[in-house]
């Protein structure tokens, strides 16, 4: 039999998450978009609540929660700030975290997960370059050994988190090619430290959207790292870093459906106080079928999101659950989410008029927001390659 129920433990979590949001996290969203960052002392708060990389284990001052459990989280955070900042400065560094703690050297995760998880260090992704997104059979910076490490050149950018970085400290999981003859199968994987590091260079650019956290690239210039900060094997790093990919993708999924979830709640209180020839415009039956179609869609890309974070957790402990399966079924749900999300914000902004597109409607910093996501970790075009490709076999893939 389909069990739709979420744990006594994860009800009880989402109640003192969804108070903790509204006490905590509303009242500082005008404040984060002006300042363009979260507050310290909320990230201080989130740690304290043993928000930020919650899946890492024990050992590490994590509680090793499972991936439905950290959607829960993504969700209710991106309820309350629809602008999507902290929902992204808290998934990335929790499927990152999670990653680190699974492939990382005993020396590695002892040095840096304990201080993201008291958030006082930022960890982060960055395979993407200039010129280079999904195809990273491309990229263009490369990693060698070098005495009793490795050194690396080359360039990151659209990356997330580049100022925490480099303000409080924190590195990135990275990708770079090592025997660029084999393609993919030549790409190891592995922790670059970004303050202080010589040979970095962070440069910054300006989001559309999700102003409370940062956005840019840094240089790399022969930079050395040492022997422990490699993750998992020499050249396996292709493999891997889509483990991490797959549990963002997700919690992104999630995430936009909280905003959207958000932007609905707001457009129904407004349609039932709106008044419009002589009656509130929650009567009408073009705003109702709309909504009801909205809401239907958004409801779909939440079963869709949690199935594939269940899957994600039966793969990851072992169960008989193949990893291409568990690739289709987040590729789904992050090939719709987001544009069903955005399609639905973009609804509630009609329904509420001259006002929804007004700065004081919160609506527009969720379109925004969510608009990163069809896009980040991985753009929609690629999910639906990722679909196409577990359909109809690798033998039909267009880019081979």
């Amino acid at each position: 039999m389909l069990d739709f129920s979420f744990t006594e433990e994860q009800e009880l979590f989402r109640t003192n998450l969804r108070r903790f949001c509204r006490d905590r996290v509303v009242p500082r969203l005008d404040e984060m978009e002006r300042e363009r960052e979260i507050p310290d002392d909320l990230i201080k708060a989130m740690a304290d609540m043993g928000l930020i990389a919650m899946s890492i284990s024990e050992k590490y001052g994590g509680t090793g929660l499972d991936a439905v459990t950290a959607g829960i989280a993504a969700e209710e955070l991106a309820f309350a700030d629809t602008s999507c900042s902290i929902p992204a400065f808290f998934l990335i560094q929790n499927a990152w975290g999670y990653l680190l703690d699974k492939y990382g050297t005993q020396e590695l995760k002892g040095e840096v997960l304990p201080m993201v998880r008291r958030g006082e260090s930022f960890l982060g992704v960055a395979t993407t370059e200039p010129d280079i997104g999904s195809d990273l059979a491309s990229m263009k910076t490369r990693i060698a050994k070098d005495g009793d490490g490795y050194v690396v050149k080359g360039e990151k950018n659209y990356i997330s988190g580049v100022r925490e970085a480099e303000r409080h400290g924190g590195g990135y999981v990275t990708l770079a090619k090592m025997t660029p003859e084999l393609g993919t199968r030549g790409m190891s994987l592995f922790y670059l430290p970004i303050k202080g590091t010589p040979g970095i260079k962070v440069t910054y650019l300006e989001e559309l959207g999700r102003e409370g956290i940062s956005w840019g690239g840094f240089f790399i210039d022969d930079v050395h790292i040492p022997r422990h900060y490699l993750i998992g094997e020499e050249n396996r790093g292709f493999y891997i870093v889509h483990e991490g990919y797959e549990f963002a993708r997700g919690m992104i999924a999630l995430v936009c459906a909280g905003a959207a979830a958000k932007s609905l709640e707001n457009a129904m209180n407004y349609m039932k106080q709106r008044q419009a020839f002589g009656q509130a415009i929650a009567r009408y039956e073009g705003l109702q079928f709309a909504l009801a179609e909205d809401y239907a869609k958004i409801e779909a890309a939440r079963l869709l999101a949690y199935r594939a974070l269940w899957l994600y957790d039966k793969e990851q402990k072992g169960g008989n659950i193949s990893r291409f399966e568990v690739s289709k079924a987040v590729a789904m749900a992050k090939m719709l989410s987001p544009i069903w999300a955005f399609d639905t914000i973009n609804d509630a902004m009609q329904w509420q008029g001259a006002f929804g597109y007004s700065k004081e409607c919160q609506e527009q910093r969720a379109l925004r927001g969510v608009r990163s996501f069809t896009l980040a970790e991985g753009s929609t075009e690629v999910m639906k390659l990722i679909v196409a490709r577990e359909l109809l076999g690798r033998e039909y893939l267009a880019y081979r």
